[in-house]
């Protein structure tokens, strides 16, 4: 039988070396997302790779009674319902660290851009303007960059920030290791009252919802500048626009917005389209040939590894457990399990009267769920997946066979 894997939205072809692997593999590529009638789509797959534009909810995964895993190619996973994958025992698998430098080389161009008043000057010699002036220009070098969290992009962009003479500090929720000259600051007022760049690196949560909101922005420096290549909802837009009217910010940088077209052919709308000052891309932190290739590989590979040995590594909703390669001669017994107490003797009692002999056992609990990987020397019946699969508390049950 064959394994059907949907590939939404043009995900790089370096995820068919991975995927291929895989026996059998039937790979379906779509350009756009897939949108209306997702869960018909999805329905017989056994894997669906998306980017940021496809989602899937849980009615849609609920419909989906084949899908083994979901592949986030990109590096958030709100698109997904991962509660939903989760009951359903389905691992969704991201790519957390392949656009990291792609995102902080924008980030730190975008910061030069806008010391310069770039966007400014650009707009008006596309309108004939010849703005010829040193008026509020300045080097990158000496000027206080303030990094909004300090993980793999902020750190990444704090080494290349060093590299251009700027003084880096940084604020995070969790204690970090500094690199090159950053400097970690104790709350984020006092980061924002010393910054000359202000630049977001955070994920969307409810703590970081709307967090640079009016109040906040007042605590900016007079003549600073916001970068936004985060999250959409990070940042309050009217109040950026209040204060880029007012002269209080003197530019601003965003690549991702509350509201976001959801293809080509869909205008563009924003307050900030008002303002010579703002640099606007349209959500292409992660959009380099380079960083398309490595998160195709990463997360096509933790499919693979998830499909033919059973390895979670790297889900970011189920645990994580990597039992190693299957050895010749044995089985693999797979087990998703509800996460309380007797599953595994219940589990260890059928495998031995299925007259198999346990031959390694891991597990991991991760919340309510339990993973356990089993290793068995014999032959499991080929009812075996059916068999433990109805154990109580049983959710997800596969049996893989050694060459």
């Amino acid at each position: 039988m064959p394994t059907k894997a949907l590939l939404t939205e043009s995900i790089h072809a370096g995820a068919d070396a991975p995927l291929s692997r895989i026996p059998d593999i039937e790979i379906d590529r779509r350009s756009g997302a897939v949108k209306t009638g997702v869960a018909g789509e999805i329905a017989d797959r056994q894997l669906i790779g998306i980017r940021s534009r496809t989602h899937l909810d849980a009615e849609a995964i609920g419909g989906a009674t084949e899908l083994l895993a979901i592949g986030c190619f990109c590096i958030g996973t709100n698109q997904v319902d991962l509660e939903a994958a989760a009951a359903q025992g389905v691992p969704v698998f991201n790519a957390p660290f392949a656009n990291t430098r792609s995102v902080a080389e924008l980030t730190l161009a975008s910061a030069v851009m806008l010391l310069r008043r770039i966007p400014e000057k650009s707009l008006g010699l596309h309108r004939g303007e010849w703005l010829k002036t040193v008026l509020g220009a300045h080097e990158a070098r000496a000027k206080n960059l303030g990094i909004i969290g300090y993980g793999n992009i902020g750190s990444q962009l704090s080494v290349l920030a060093s590299g251009l003479g700027m003084h880096v500090y940084y604020y995070d929720i969790e204690a970090k290791l500094s690199h090159g000259n950053a400097r970690a600051v104790g709350t984020l007022e006092e980061l924002l009252g010393l910054s000359d760049v202000v630049t977001l690196h955070v994920p969307s949560t409810e703590l970081t919802h709307g967090m640079i909101d009016a109040r906040a922005i007042d605590r900016m420096k007079p003549g600073a500048c916001l970068i936004n290549h985060a999250r959409g909802d990070l940042v309050d837009i009217d109040a950026l626009c209040e204060a880029l009217g007012s002269g209080h910010l003197s530019g601003a940088a965003i690549d991702v917005y509350p509201d976001e077209p959801g293809s080509r052919g869909e205008a563009f709308a924003s307050p900030l389209l008002a303002f010579d000052n703002v640099l606007l891309t349209p959500h292409i932190g992660g959009s380099t040939v380079e960083a398309q290739e490595s998160i195709g590989g990463d997360v096509a590979a933790k499919l693979a590894r998830y499909v033919l040995e059973g390895v979670t590594r790297g889900s970011v909703n189920v645990p994580e457990l990597d039992p190693g390669a299957l050895r010749e001669g044995r089985a693999r017994i797979l087990s998703m399990h509800r996460n309380a107490p007797g599953f595994l003797s219940r589990l260890n009692e059928l495998v031995s009267g299925l007259g198999l002999n346990v031959a390694a056992q891991h597990l991991e609990t991760r919340g309510p769920l339990g993973y356990a990987a089993t290793d068995v020397e014999g032959e499991p019946p080929p009812d075996a997946a059916e068999s433990l699969g109805e154990l109580e508390g049983a959710i997800r049950t596969r049996v893989l066979r050694g060459g």
